[in-house]
């Protein structure tokens, strides 16, 4: 996505929890409802201007009607909490799903969202439709190896946050940045260690850490019958690739597809980007996650045709389509004389309405 263009509009809402801690959540953009549990970490307000977040926040909004959350602990959501267990952060979850008013839903989970994503799918099968989980883990860390090194490790990375989060000087924070995104531009290892600090305090990093360590799902994923697709990076620096394959080996029919890159985190610049987001809108047509918007006759589609008539039929003109999607007006004008012709469309205004009757056009 193009620096400098229109702003997402992600409206910014709170819920309760049943143990009283607020969770701030943010919806935006539409088609299929989705919601993505937290990872390591996030900030509703914030993350939609950054060089780390915003472009995922800005494909996923295209695609899906995008509801994120900060977890306890994070962002605009309560911070001073007592309790950050894994089953806590299942309670943010259920609060949240509580508050959008959604009966039915995808559920996306990237590295510990995995796990809260994997148990609410399989104790309510009947709320989720698709799991789309990236960089994901069945046992933390301590639940994986228990070796005495593997304990060492996990204590001297806890260290590192209790010595040094909260200090201006960011070089115990960049120990984790070069974990998550290490094929990342100067300017996103920045953006990465700003959202950190900014994001939790010190004790809340810690908490939140250790409260993933011990965590284990692998009974539950063999539960989860909802169709699911699983994305790993093959040389992923904080999360092995064989647990993502651990993953897709547990849940029933599960597909696995390996991505080329050393990222956990995605960025826009890398080809693996590109490839996620194929096979996510791949998925979504297997299982039907785009019934809406094929009543319009949008099977033909290439996903790129699809972003395009989503902004289109948000009403943007060719000059904003072009920065908002980061490409020239006249390959905008390309695509839209050719979804045009495989709809049957020949009236713009006429038809940007029948396009977003049929589910296309993100909120502005």
């Amino acid at each position: 996505m193009a620096q400098g263009s229109s702003p997402l509009t992600h409206r910014i809402r709170f819920c309760t929890t049943c143990d009283g801690v607020n969770i701030a959540f943010a919806s935006g953009g539409s088609g299929w409802p989705l919601i993505k549990t937290p990872n390591w970490l996030n900030h509703v307000e914030l993350d939609v201007g950054s060089l780390v977040w915003r472009a995922w926040i800005a494909q996923m909004s295209h695609r899906f009607q995008l509801v994120r959350y900060d977890g306890r602990g994070c962002g605009l959501s309560d911070r001073d909490i007592s309790d950050a267990s894994f089953a806590a952060n299942q309670m943010d979850l259920e609060s949240v799903v509580a508050a959008t008013g959604l009966k039915r839903f995808a559920l996306y989970g990237a590295s510990q969202g995995a796990a809260i994503a994997i148990e609410f799918a399989a104790r309510h099968p009947e709320r989720v439709s698709h799991l789309i989980l990236c960089g994901p883990y069945l046992q933390g860390p301590l639940k994986r190896d228990a070796s005495t090194r593997a304990i060492e490790e996990v204590q001297t990375l806890l260290k590192i946050i209790e010595l040094g989060w909260g200090r201006e000087n960011s070089m115990f924070r960049q120990v984790f940045a070069n974990q998550f995104i290490p094929d990342s531009s100067l300017e996103q290892l920045r953006a990465f260690d700003d959202i950190q600090r900014q994001t939790i305090q010190p004790e809340g990093a810690a908490r939140l850490m250790a409260s993933f360590n011990e965590v284990d799902v692998s009974e539950l994923a063999r539960q989860v019958t909802c169709p699911t697709l699983v994305l790993h990076s093959r040389e992923d620096a904080r999360i092995p690739f064989e647990e993502g394959r651990r993953v897709a080996s547990a849940i029933r029919a599960a597909e696995f597809v390996p991505l080329d890159s050393r990222n956990h985190i995605l960025l826009d610049h890398q080809s693996a980007w590109t490839q996620c987001f194929d096979e996510i809108d791949a998925f979504m047509r297997r299982h039907g996650g785009q019934a809406q918007r094929n009543s319009l006759g949008a099977a033909d589609l290439t996903p790129t045709e699809e972003r395009v008539l989503d902004v289109v039929a948000a009403g943007l003109n060719n000059a904003q389509i072009a920065a908002e999607l980061g490409i020239s007006p006249k390959t905008v004008r390309n695509h839209i004389n050719h979804i045009f012709s495989k709809l049957g469309m020949s009236d713009r205004p006429r038809d940007i309405i029948l396009a977003r009757e049929a589910g296309f056009g993100r909120s502005q």
